[in-house]
């Protein structure tokens, strides 16, 4: 009797760790799926590969204009905020081009080195636009990244997916994957050594 309830337990818990197993490939598999469609195509999408060196030729703060967001966005998501215009020299070129924060700045408002988000406290917009005013001014050179294909004469400040953020994207995911798959296979050999020792 005592023997045949070890049984039915072991066989519960092989069962418990067999769905807890495939449950993880199965979150981790989703993982993948959704940073295929979401991620990776930002990062493929962008032209801005190539580190270099920016020097800092002026960087001037103009009138107040208006933050133009995605087509269909609603009247209220547009708001006016000073225009940081940020002029650089590209080392790897010579050229003199006009420095944005990510892809999106451009995307977002080519008019503009910096695109605040949306905020309804102007003062503090306005302050954090002086701010990375002065930054500029203060620090001259900084790396920044270019198109090496030629296709955007602009520079970009930092990538929004960078390869180690990808890479670290994929970490999680990976590492559910392996749990999983570990899990699994331990069950199976569980599975195996007791119809093993069953047998003889």
């Amino acid at each position: 009797m005592l023997g045949k309830k070890l049984v039915t337990a072991q066989k519960r818990g092989e069962t418990r760790a067999l769905c807890l197993g495939l449950g993880m490939v199965a979150c981790s598999t989703m993982m993948y799926f959704f940073i295929g469609i979401t991620i990776v195509p930002f990062y493929t999408k962008s032209v801005w590969t190539t580190e270099t060196v920016c020097k800092v030729l002026k960087a001037n703060i103009k009138d107040k204009v208006l933050c133009p967001n995605s087509e269909g966005s609603e009247d209220e998501d547009i708001f006016p905020y000073p225009c940081l215009q940020v002029w650089v020299n590209l080392t790897a070129s010579g050229q003199e081009v006009m420095l944005y924060q990510t892809e999106d700045t451009l995307e977002r408002n080519p008019k503009c080195s910096y695109v605040p988000g949306k905020s309804e406290n102007m003062k503090e917009v306005k302050a954090r636009i002086e701010t990375i005013a002065s930054n500029f001014k203060k620090y001259q050179t900084f790396p920044c990244y270019y198109d090496p294909g030629g296709t955007q004469t602009n520079v970009i400040l930092s990538r929004l997916y960078p390869p180690k953020g990808l890479l670290f994207a994929f970490l999680w995911p990976t590492l559910m994957f392996t749990g999983g798959c570990l899990i699994i296979v331990l069950v199976k050999i569980s599975q195996y050594v007791s119809v093993l020792s069953a047998w003889q």
